[in-house]
């Protein structure tokens, strides 16, 4: 039987690299996306070309209501959910005296209110099932933390302690969760980053590059495998050892 995936961010960075690997594996895949829509439905079609099962949904996961709803529909036409990627997020890079409460209020609202939303809507069907794979998006900076990243670095660090407390609460119903920490990925949200940023970056990783969201997609895609069967509640680095 196909597996049903959801993946919120799906539209672009790791998000979208997790929506090609999980449809070439054969997985029905459902993505969210935030507002660009040209963008998801190309994302979409050009894998429905492959012949790959695949469906966009807008919906800013920040809000809940829209989150309800959206689900509902999800859940009418899929039925079930096996696997649930929480990879939307957004960062902010400034000193934490010129954050303004609204700034810091609506980065934990789609890093960590969205992925609580979205989780909370998934795992009864999951439960239900006694079975399901979850795997929360971080990053290094919530293992570590990041100067000028205050908040981004403090919302990764919630998902870190969602993953390992969640896993603990639905391990019994037989529902595995797991977080991933990037590192410097080539994706949009480091393309701020100065050619001497880059090289610096990959001079201080152990593996002397920059990652590739597909490498991120592809430890995603294990987590939630069969291959990963007795793997719960842990944090994995895709980080090529910038963080050990």
């Amino acid at each position: 039987m196909r597996r049903n995936v959801l993946i919120t961010g799906g539209s672009r960075g790791i998000g979208a690299a997790c929506v090609r690997a999980f449809a070439r594996a054969g997985y029905s895949v459902v993505f969210f996306y935030r507002s660009n829509e040209a963008l998801a439905e190309a994302l979409a079609s050009s894998l429905r070309d492959e012949c790959c099962d695949v469906t966009a949904f807008r919906c800013d996961i920040s809000d809940a209501e829209q989150v309800a709803t959206v689900m509902k529909n999800v859940l009418r036409v899929w039925h079930r959910l096996d696997v649930l990627v929480n990879c939307a997020g957004i960062a902010h890079i400034g000193l934490l005296t010129d954050m303004t409460e609204a700034e810091w209020d609506h980065l934990f609202a789609v890093n960590v209110r969205g992925t609580f939303s979205v989780t909370k809507a998934v795992l009864p069907g999951m439960i239900s099932a006694q079975q399901g794979c979850i795997v929360n998006v971080s990053s290094m900076w919530g293992e570590v933390g990041a100067s000028c990243e205050v908040a981004y670095s403090a919302a990764k660090a919630a998902l870190i302690g969602m993953t390992k407390a969640l896993a603990k609460e639905v391990g019994p119903s037989g529902v595995r969760v797991n977080c991933v920490t990037p590192g410097v990925i080539d994706t949009d949200m480091n393309a701020q980053l100065t050619d001497e940023d880059r090289a610096a970056l990959a001079e201080e990783t152990p593996l002397g590059r920059i990652g590739e969201a597909d490498e991120v997609a592809q430890t995603i895609l294990f987590l939630c495998s069969e291959g990963a069967s007795f793997i719960t509640g842990q944090v994995l680095g895709v980080s090529g050892g910038l963080v050990i």
